[in-house]
């Protein structure tokens, strides 16, 4: 059967983190609907706020210059995350991401179905010869996943190689992403993702 936690990056340093909700449905029929649903959720990160309720942090596709896009994600995207709390210099005070791989399954007559998408900490695409624009390292990843098994739909978000951005990264930068770094090591970033992956699947 295909797995598609095989798609989530391995963890090697730092920390890692699992978010996931559950849920269920009367019959595969109604679950694949929903799994089509929450798949094209997923993918309308521009609207990830609302999905998440009021306090969150804003989300937003741009184009390759950083300019604000609305589209349905694609592998290559960058987006920005505006989160309630200062910003980084680099970022144009903005935590910015770009989307390295995508892979969707879908098979309403199948066990199983699927996507995943799996994201990056990258430079800001309006400097992109400055350091890289996020609290997390380069190295750091996120990997959402919407998955249909049988009549049961989960939404998760997988972080792996959770390390704080502070290299190279000027003074400012350094002190503040450090600083957030260990605030969603302590479990502040958890409300946020939770309230996403419950939104994802709320029917």
């Amino acid at each position: 059967m295909l797995n598609p936690a095989d798609n989530i990056p391995p963890q090697t340093k730092g920390e890692e983190t699992d978010v996931i909700h559950f849920a269920d449905c009367a019959s595969e029929q109604e679950a694949h609907h929903l799994f089509l649903l929450a798949k094209d959720r997923l993918k309308d990160i521009s609207q990830w706020h609302v999905l998440s309720g009021p306090h969150s942090a804003k989300f937003a596709i741009t184009d390759t210059k950083g300019d604000e896009v609305y589209k349905i994600a694609e592998k290559g995207d960058h987006f920005y995350i505006d989160l309630p709390a200062p910003g980084p210099l680099a970022g144009d005070g903005m935590e910015w991401v770009r989307i390295e791989a995508m892979e969707e399954i879908e098979d309403a007559n199948a066990e199983s179905e699927y996507i995943t998408m799996t994201v990056r900490p990258v430079a800001n695409p309006r400097h992109p010869d400055k350091a890289t624009a996020h609290f997390y390292s380069h190295n750091s990843t996120s990997t959402f996943i919407v998955e249909r098994y049988k009549n049961h739909v989960s939404a998760a978000v997988h972080g792996r190689n959770e390390t704080p951005n502070n290299k190279d990264t000027g003074l400012y930068d350094t002190v503040r992403n450090t600083i957030i770094a260990l605030a969603a090591r302590e479990g502040l970033s958890f409300p946020q993702w939770k309230s996403l992956v419950k939104g994802i699947l709320d029917k």
